[in-house]
């Protein structure tokens, strides 16, 4: 499905429920209620970071991470994102014990019309701050997301997440969260 050109406008009633869409998903993964935030996204979800490559203007390929098969942080599907969220809650995520305090920033919201009434496109900026513990080891993550959603009987649902980070080097000790 290809993102079409024309923004939808700020009074939209379908940018304005993807707006909320967005600040309560972030509310949700704030306070680590991954149970919560699995539904909302559809069975057949696709949640990807690409790694991001920096090139020379004229180094001769495209190195856009959101074009074609390539490297990424994680390519994950329902499954996958449950399983992560199943692991949290046992003894063995050692890389959130103790747990992340995190702020999930969300900004910069375009939404644009699917190819049917049931699909919207919206594009964001996240800017994610991320403390452990009480010793100094705080992280920022700023990124670009495309999300797909999806209009389901439940209201709209995460069908497609590409998150493009902002740097080539992330400055986190892992990727444990969600973005």
């Amino acid at each position: 499905m290809k993102k079409p050109l024309a923004c939808l406008p700020f009074h939209d009633l379908r940018h304005q429920q993807a707006h909320q869409f967005l600040v309560d998903e972030a509310y949700l993964l704030d306070a680590q209620r991954y149970e919560e935030w699995l539904q909302t996204l559809t069975d057949d979800v696709r949640y990807v970071m690409p790694v991001r490559v920096t090139t020379a203007r004229g180094a001769g390929f495209d190195a856009s991470p959101v074009r074609g098969p390539g490297m990424a942080h994680f390519d994950e599907d329902k499954y996958s994102l449950s399983q992560r969220v199943a692991r949290m809650a046992t003894e063995h995520a050692w890389a959130e014990d103790p747990p992340s305090r995190l702020r999930h920033f969300v900004t910069n919201v375009r939404t644009f019309e699917g190819e049917d009434p049931v699909h919207l496109w919206v594009e964001s900026a996240e800017l994610l701050f991320r403390s452990r513990g009480d010793v100094n080891e705080s992280a920022l993550l700023s990124c670009g997301r495309e999300d797909l959603l999806r209009r389901s009987g439940d209201g709209w649902k995460l069908a497609r997440r590409t998150i493009i980070a902002d740097e080539s080097v992330l400055r986190m000790q892992n990727l444990a969260v969600f973005l």
